[in-house]
């Protein structure tokens, strides 16, 4: 009897000893967890906590579960992709492409020749990017201390706030005119006054279309600062491209991206131009491998077909003249005119967040912006002539 409750003890000592080795094994475990009062997340840069997280558009199979609809019967006008999709040597490429078990090259020396032939400046000047955002973030990762300043024109393209708070910068703010033109003489006076190392300005600017005119780039690069031109959209516009001037002026940069003109958005690729005593240190700090196999045989392939991308151009811009006329058929509806693939709507007489949630119950995306600035407008971006239709049909039944 003594022998037999010996063992029964020894049996519950060894159980207990397993459960105790087998927690200081497993770190997910409730007792590994409450005997360690240390979090990590108290390691976070304080500047970090205070930021806010940039709202992206959502996907077509997210939308899908949303609206309860399939994702072929969404028109997607909100992200001012373009709708025609990429040349098709692009998947042809795509299909074929070899060694995408191998690491690519960190250089792209490739997509940069074909550019340098593209847009007709030395490849010494490009830098390739993982989409133009990637290239904004190095740029201000290269150029910036913690509490340096950028300034920042709005309302345009948002990810220069973003990329500034996420690198601790300051944001010096020269609101653009009633009818969005840039503030010149606001911009001189906030860089003598603040000192700051960039000034981001986009043509045609996002959200608007509108253009910024040689005069103007000119005033600004007179200025002691960094001048970064997003020219995402230039080629829906009428103006052309100062891609160029990198090669003359010491403190320009122009950024590009093969999302808008090759509809190449899920792939990825932007690109910019920059002086070559500057890119030495951008080619220092970007990630080797920043942009993928299949993102640059992609671009590669969109640029062998420069026919396919101009008459894609051509078809959306003939459809940025038709949207504007359909627009403007609706009284509650204030189109301003653009020379992008989309168009900047006021909207009167009704709410223009509940506008743009009526017309995704109706299947129809487009965008609205929750700034005050903003908030009384909707974005619709140019697609093919029957989502134009869609959309007029949707509007008509919510008049």
């Amino acid at each position: 009897m003594k022998i037999s409750t010996h063992l029964k003890a020894l049996e519950r000592s060894s159980r207990r000893m397993r459960g105790e080795a087998s927690a200081r094994m497993n770190p997910c475990s409730a007792s590994s967890t409450a005997s360690t009062s240390f979090r990590a997340v108290e390691l976070v840069r304080p500047h970090m906590k205070k930021l806010a997280a940039y709202t992206p558009i959502e996907p077509f199979e997210i939308l899908s579960r949303k609206l309860g609809r399939d994702p072929d019967d969404i028109c997607k006008l909100d992200a001012n992709e373009n709708p025609y999709g990429p040349p098709p040597e692009v998947l042809q490429a795509l299909g074929n492409m070899r060694f995408p078990n191998i690491y690519p090259d960190p250089e792209c020396r490739a997509l940069r020749e074909a550019l340098a032939k593209d847009v007709g400046i030395p490849m010494e000047h490009l830098l390739v990017g993982c989409g133009a955002d990637e290239l904004i973030d190095l740029v201000m990762r290269v150029m910036l201390d913690s509490g340096d300043s950028i300034v920042d024109t709005p309302p345009t393209f948002t990810m220069y706030v973003f990329d500034a708070d996420v690198n601790d910068a300051k944001v010096i703010t020269v609101p653009r005119t009633d009818a969005f033109r840039i503030d010149v003489e606001g911009i001189k006076k906030a860089v003598l006054e603040n000192q700051p190392k960039i000034v981001f300005l986009t043509s045609p600017n996002n959200p608007d279309g509108s253009v910024i005119s040689d005069e103007e780039l000119l005033q600004i690069l007179e200025l002691p600062v960094l001048v970064v031109l997003d020219e995402a959209y230039i080629e829906f516009g009428t103006s052309k491209s100062r891609i160029g001037w990198v090669t003359r002026w010491s403190n320009l940069a122009v950024l590009r991206t093969f999302s808008k003109r090759a509809g190449l958005a899920g792939l990825r690729v932007g690109y910019g131009a920059f002086p070559l005593d500057l890119i030495e240190y951008l080619w220092r700090a970007k990630q080797p491998y920043n942009v993928s196999v299949a993102a640059e045989v992609a671009a590669c392939a969109a640029l062998s077909n420069p026919d396919y991308l101009a008459r894609v151009r051509d078809a959306l811009v003939e459809e940025r003249h038709r949207l504007h006329q359909v627009l403007s058929s609706f009284p509650f509806l204030a189109p301003y005119p653009s020379e992008a693939n989309f168009i900047l709507c006021k909207v009167t007489g009704r709410d223009a967040g509940e506008l743009k949630a009526q017309l995704a119950q109706e299947g129809v995306m487009v965008r609205h912006y929750a700034k005050k600035e903003l908030s009384g407008y909707i974005r619709v971006s140019v697609g093919k002539p029957d989502q134009t239709d869609i959309l007029e049909r949707a509007l008509q039944r919510l008049a």
